[in-house]
């Protein structure tokens, strides 16, 4: 191993993992691996792939939180362009930490990797103008078996102030109200702004 840093059980929620990548940079640029199976076995990170996805959103966009009820997902996420603040949700049943949250801030500068597992509901707001998101699955994407619970939800309690959301709780995932510091108006997805609260 040596080709990546792994974070594990990061928040205190067993199996998040945050995963920082060997740069080889110099006058010309850099070079690194964005993903190693044996580094990830070595790790104790064994998994298979099947998917790999990609996205761009604009600035204060939030997508989620999503999960698949039947299918769940191993998801490994990064940023190849901008900032987004990344955020998963333990939904696994007898879990010691069920319903906790953690957050990470995902760069096209730190190169950090977000490891989610199968159990957890995903989510991120983008805070830079533009956003390119990548992300590797280990199950296939279900259209009729996608679930998800409210961004806002107060009994997860999501920090999302912290990193600028400000707005007034109506009770809805409704985006209507909310904006970043700057003016930037909150944006989701009309599905997106349906989904109910964990409790």
């Amino acid at each position: 191993m040596g080709q990546i840093t792994v974070e594990k059980n990061v928040g205190g929620i067993e199996g998040l993992c945050v995963i920082t990548p060997a740069v080889h940079g110099d006058s010309r640029g850099y070079f690194m691996e964005t993903y190693n199976g044996n580094d990830m076995k070595e790790a104790g990170l064994d998994i298979t792939f099947v998917q790999d996805n990609q996205s761009m959103s604009t600035k204060g966009v939030l997508r989620g939180l999503h999960f698949q009820k039947q299918f769940p997902q191993t998801k490994l996420v990064r940023v190849i362009k901008g900032s987004v603040f990344d955020v998963a949700v333990d939904l696994r049943s007898g879990s010691e930490t069920f319903g906790k949250w953690f957050g990470v801030e995902l760069t096209e500068e730190n190169k950090k990797q977000f490891l989610i597992p199968r159990g957890f509901a995903h989510g991120f707001l983008v805070l830079s103008d533009v956003a390119e998101f990548c992300y590797k699955c280990d199950d296939f994407y279900h259209p009729n078996d996608e679930g998800g619970l409210a961004w806002n939800d107060p009994s997860i309690g999501i920090d999302w102030a912290s990193v600028g959301i400000t707005g007034e709780y109506d009770g809805t995932a409704n985006a209507s109200g909310y904006s970043l510091i700057d003016g930037t108006p909150l944006k989701l997805s009309e599905k997106d702004q349906l989904w109910s609260g964990l409790k």
